[in-house]
């Protein structure tokens, strides 16, 4: 992607004046983001997704008693009717289960894909909505068919309604009003207060228009979050050590000693010399930036649990890869990253350098490689790629 490229999408900014004018500052609001969008899902698609174990969806209605939420899956008749006034279908991670919407996904990585984080769809009847809420993460609001008056505010009040499944502003105040139509687009940083309502509306046959609302969100690890899981990371890359250091191929990890640990009337109380050893130890688990890399790196590409890939179709055909008559593409579900020491794919890191890092890092900025791109890998590459395309990662294309 060229970042210097006006679009249409970002109201005509490149996205690099984007994220220097409005990412994690400000609301863009874009009219006609996607000009005459056709929405890749029906509504009769939506259903049948929501309708499947491995897809997260949520149903949520709200009755004259107060608002109730319904965790999916979502069997066909236990979606209220069209004609039932209030009511919402989320289904999260559209694009691991849909071309079309992963394709549309790719149109917003001019953010990191560190950061990107899925495409949800919203499916409201008239009246419809979740309730005034923040969201912790930056998000895109694209209206595929319908419409939806949003309202927005910078909210200093972030006190939720007691007792409900939902988090929900206590005292929310607006501060501004959009009507979104198919195509329209509103982009907003986070903590930024937002409620969207359904309205009944037509399309161009005179016929009534789904409310569709696809919201393309990021991930923003808390910092004690991110802290917990790098460091139980880190200690498993230790145990790791052990297990090598028990059959002699590397030094043994000091353990702790107190040979001058006298007798005690406090047996309850805390050493101080092994509060200092687990503080020297933290400190040693963080004193490999490779190590710490590669638990990042692990961390930010794992998958979901309810993802699993399906065994392959097709054999690997390394003949075609290393002759060049064969390409290769990523699926769908597959996340990967690279740093300037390592590759990293669905919770898997390697060490890569040379020509085929190179290539790799272009497998992962385009999720592709070409016939002519793959001529160029090595054959340890190529066996690698055959690994990955075994556990169903990529496939192979002409």
């Amino acid at each position: 992607m060229d970042v210097n490229q006006p679009l249409a999408l970002l109201a005509g900014l490149t996205p690099v004046q984007f994220m220097r004018q409005h990412w994690q500052k400000k609301p863009l609001l874009v009219r006609q983001a996607i000009a005459g969008f056709q929405p890749p899902l029906s509504r009769q698609a939506l259903f049948k997704l929501a309708e499947r174990e491995q897809v997260e969806s949520r149903l949520i209605t709200r009755h004259a008693q107060g608002w109730r939420m319904k965790q999916g899956p979502m069997p066909p008749r236990s979606l209220p009717s069209l004609n039932k006034p209030g009511w919402s279908l989320l289904v999260q991670g559209v694009d691991l289960h849909d071309a079309g919407a992963h394709a549309l996904l790719q149109q917003f990585r001019f953010v990191p894909d560190a950061r990107l984080d899925d495409l949800m769809i919203s499916f409201a009847s008239a009246g419809g909505g979740v309730g005034p809420h923040f969201d912790s993460y930056d998000v895109f609001l694209l209206q595929a068919s319908g419409r939806r008056r949003w309202k927005i505010g910078r909210q200093k009040d972030l006190s939720l309604q007691p007792g409900v499944p939902l988090k929900i502003l206590r005292n929310f105040e607006p501060e501004q009003e959009f009507v979104l139509e198919a195509g329209d687009m509103l982009y907003l940083p986070p903590r930024y207060a937002h409620d969207g309502v359904a309205e009944a509306a037509v399309d161009g046959n005179g016929k009534s228009a789904d409310c569709m609302t696809y919201s393309i969100g990021f991930r923003a690890p808390a910092q004690n979050e991110l802290a917990a899981e790098l460091l139980h990371r880190l200690a498993e890359f230790s145990e790791n050590d052990d297990d090598q250091a028990s059959a002699g191929k590397v030094r043994q990890p000091p353990r702790y000693r107190d040979p001058r640990q006298s007798a005690t009337a406090t047996p309850a109380a805390l050493p101080e010399g092994l509060t200092e050893f687990a503080g020297k130890a933290v400190q040693q688990a963080l004193k490999d930036p490779l190590a710490l890399a590669c638990a990042l790196g692990e961390y930010l590409t794992e998958l979901k649990p309810s993802i699993w890939f399906d065994e392959p179709l097709d054999a690997w055909v390394p003949d075609g890869a290393e002759s060049g008559q064969l390409g290769v593409a990523l699926d769908a579900r597959t996340r990967m990253m690279y740093d300037s020491d390592h590759v990293f794919i669905n919770g898997e890191s390697y060490r890569a350098r040379g020509a085929d890092a190179a290539l790799m890092q272009r497998l992962a900025d385009q999720r592709r490689l070409s016939a002519s791109e793959l001529r160029k890998a090595s054959a340890a590459a190529i066996a690698l790629l055959g690994d990955w395309h075994e556990a169903g990662w990529l496939r192979q294309m002409p």
